[in-house]
């Protein structure tokens, strides 16, 4: 079966990110022999004077295809996982969503982008995740995490939201890549213009910096690209800058 893992809230200013939390989950589950994972995204939150965040206010989720009788191990494992590793003064929240389950997908959907538009109450986040049938959990504090938790599947199940976490080292000649070797890193499906055009395989993207990242479009984790100014030398694109994927 596929599942959703997202989990928010868990660190303070001090500890380990959210994200490094979610990328140890995401592994046990494949060390365990529960079944695959993919990679984690990032979900940007609404930031907001009446909501409690540590730094930027944004949950990590996770897919994984797993064998249904592994579920409950699972979830048991993150719950007692995130009650031991969260730190001090965090209030770390988990969801875990069977996406074959979900009869009014659209709802969990649209409750993660209201998550980005307005602040949410804990009441509603808890009544949707029982309607729906979703595990959520509260694993210390006032359990706030759980709001964005279950925003964090939502957005993740649109598939049109987030940055991967983690940036990705692609072999390079002269900083240079051609699409179809990028494509053949195993967390990139495709490599888009802004305004959503592909690429052909032969053409040439400058990959800028060390901190090359992808986003979640159409389900898909996309490397976006920019023109370059004048294409003498052959290559017509670059990466977008992190300011340039601040809006994913």
């Amino acid at each position: 079966m596929r599942i959703l893992i997202s989990i928010d809230d868990t660190d303070n200013l001090e500890s380990r990110g959210t994200g490094d939390l979610a990328s140890e989950i995401a592994r046990e589950v494949n060390d365990k022999g529960w079944g695959e994972s993919s990679y984690v995204t990032r979900h940007q939150l609404l930031v907001h004077p009446d909501i409690p965040y540590t730094s930027h206010n944004s949950a990590m989720c996770f897919a994984a295809e797993i064998d249904e009788s592994c579920l409950e191990s699972l979830i048991d494992h993150a719950s007692a996982y995130l009650a031991r590793e969260s730190a001090a003064g965090s209030d770390p929240g988990l969801c875990v969503t069977v996406v074959d389950r979900l009869a009014t997908p659209e709802a969990l959907v649209a409750f993660g982008r209201k998550a980005k538009q307005s602040v949410v109450a804990m009441t509603e986040a808890s009544a949707l995740a029982a309607q729906l049938g979703i595990h959520l959990s509260a694993h210390g504090g006032s359990g706030q995490g759980i709001i964005g938790a279950l925003a964090g599947a939502g957005l993740r199940l649109s598939g049109n939201d987030g940055r991967l976490k983690g940036h990705l080292s692609i072999a390079t000649t002269d900083d240079t890549a051609t699409v179809r070797d990028i494509r053949a890193h195993a967390d990139v499906d495709d490599v888009r213009t802004l305004e959503g055009s592909p690429l052909a395989g032969d053409e040439l993207v400058r990959l800028r910096g060390d901190k090359v990242k992808t986003v979640l479009i159409d389900g898909k984790s996309v490397l976006l690209v920019v023109p370059v100014a004048g294409t003498a030398d052959g290559i017509a694109w670059q990466n977008c800058t992190k300011q340039q994927l601040r809006s994913y």
